[in-house]
């Protein structure tokens, strides 16, 4: 994986730096997630070194099925990608990108796993001071799983903060046997 996240890594870059000049962040987020959906696609994925498919085709589908949300300078990306065989590697280059943008536009994407749905008032004040704590704007997506027995887990990119019951009885068991 490390692999495929060095050889997208420049053309992430490079397609925020173009999307941020001309100040279309979200649509080429939007587009090149769609673009990463479509080089995903099972169908898709078998036309890529295939000597009958040129690279131009694969741009001109890549490009149509992105829509209307890839503007000129996007569809010159996609060409360039396809040209050098780099289409195999838009999920990542989509990925990065996002990560860029929410860097860019300072926001932190969290998931909060309770053992029991939050109330609307709890949720608030997790993410206020999830929000003090990143000084950064936060997006939850919440999720229950009752094997936590009680409390929740909060992850944030490399992040992991686990206030569970079942985490805090797991250390308990450890301390008590060592």
């Amino acid at each position: 994986m490390a692999d495929r996240l060095t050889v997208a890594r420049p053309y992430a870059k490079a397609a925020f730096a173009q999307a941020k000049a001309s100040g279309n962040l979200s649509s080429w987020s939007e587009a090149l997630a769609r673009a990463a959906a479509t080089v995903s696609d099972e169908r898709v994925r078998g036309l890529f070194g295939s000597p009958k498919v040129t690279a131009a085709k694969l741009a001109e589908l890549v490009s149509d099925v992105a829509g209307n949300q890839l503007s000129p300078d996007g569809r010159n990306f996609i060409a360039l990608l396809a040209e050098n065989k780099r289409l195999p590697f838009l999920p990542e280059i989509s990925h990065i990108f996002d990560a860029l943008k929410a860097d860019a536009e300072r926001v932190v994407d969290v998931s909060i796993t309770s053992a029991a749905p939050m109330g609307a008032d709890e949720q608030g004040k997790l993410v206020a001071a999830l929000e003090k704590r990143f000084d950064r704007k936060v997006r939850v997506e919440a999720a229950v799983d009752s094997s936590l027995i009680g409390g929740a887990v909060v992850r944030a990119g490399d992040l992991t903060i686990d206030g569970s019951v079942k985490a805090r009885l797991a250390r308990l068991a450890q301390d008590l046997t060592a």
